[in-house]
């Protein structure tokens, strides 16, 4: 019984719980526009807008929110992990930093790296749930006979009962190396950006509310930006359901990029990228916000400034 008081009373367990609910905030924001990405990547799929079409007039606007049970369920854990992996690693990699004072940029950047490389081992069975449900269409499934999911739970289990745990974690590199450097490049930009806005918040953490937020943003934008190439092969790898009938189509990494350029041209990496930036610049926004206001209520030493400064 004495175990959340203690554990809220520690400044790890503050960062642990203030980053889960940057978690579910950015969950809720932006599941619908990563469902179009995740489509929108996949072969012949048209634009965003006539995907959105057919959703909605095909399986009805609760599609577009299929397979959010999966990262629903963890990432109140997954993103509570996170931030509180990068606080320490942040800190590890440059100990030179007084405890006082807010992490250097160094230890910003490989604190996000290793962070990246580190949540891959819980997101990537996460993200191939969700995957294999936001491609699922149940009208085309029922109407060729061919079962349907019923939820993440469904999924895994027939995922581990066809491909064992090697296909659970199918596409577990390709996470890493998406990961491991989009991670450095995100906690750099919010931590330098919402610098830039508001000169002096790392240390007194004073900034306002429209800081968090466009930092936020812009964090999840960048991110996003450098390693969106990546996701598109990541998102192609996890797709593929093997049968005995028929074969995987990409035999690994290099096989998937050289297949999809040779048959789509380079502008196959780069499917999506417009749906993915707005669901960043929005769900990175809320993360961050729900991170910052979430912890400033837990620790009771801050507030939230309402005026107008970037």
């Amino acid at each position: 019984m004495d175990f959340w008081p203690e554990f809220l009373a520690s400044s790890w367990g503050r960062e642990f719980v203030a980053g889960g609910f940057g978690g579910i905030a950015g969950i809720i924001s932006g599941y619908p526009l990563d469902t179009l990405r995740i489509r929108l990547q996949q072969p012949n799929s048209g634009s965003a807008f006539s995907i959105l079409r057919r959703v909605m007039a095909g399986e009805g606007p609760a599609a577009l929110y299929r397979g959010m049970g999966a990262p629903l369920a963890s990432v109140t854990f997954q993103n509570a992990m996170v931030f509180q992996t990068y606080a320490i690693l942040s800190r590890a990699f440059d100990s030179s930093v007084s405890a006082s004072d807010p992490p250097s940029y160094k230890g910003v950047v490989l604190g996000g790296v290793g962070t990246g490389a580190i949540q891959s081992i819980m997101l990537s069975p996460v993200e191939l749930v969700k995957i294999r449900l936001q491609l699922q269409n149940v009208s085309h499934a029922n109407l060729h006979g061919a079962a349907s999911y019923k939820g993440p739970v469904s999924v895994a289990k027939s995922i581990l009962k066809t491909e064992g745990i090697k296909g659970i974690y199918r596409g577990f590199v390709i996470t890493v190396l998406r990961d491991a450097p989009a991670h450095g490049v995100y906690f750099w930009t919010y931590e330098y950006m919402r610098e830039q806005f508001h000169p002096g918040c790392r240390k007194n953490g004073h900034e306002s509310l429209r800081t968090m937020l466009t930092a936020g943003g812009l964090a999840g934008v960048a991110s996003w930006l450098c390693c969106y190439p990546l996701d598109v092969v990541k998102t192609r790898l996890q797709a593929q359901t093997p049968s005995s009938s028929s074969p995987l189509k990409y035999k690994g990494i290099l096989d998937c990029f050289r297949r999809s350029v040779k048959e789509e041209g380079y502008c196959v990496l780069w499917r999506g990228l417009g749906t993915a930036v707005a669901r960043a610049f929005v769900v990175n926004g809320a993360v961050f916000a729900a991170y910052e206001i979430a912890l400033r209520c837990l620790f009771n030493n801050g507030s939230i400034q309402t005026e107008n400064t970037i």
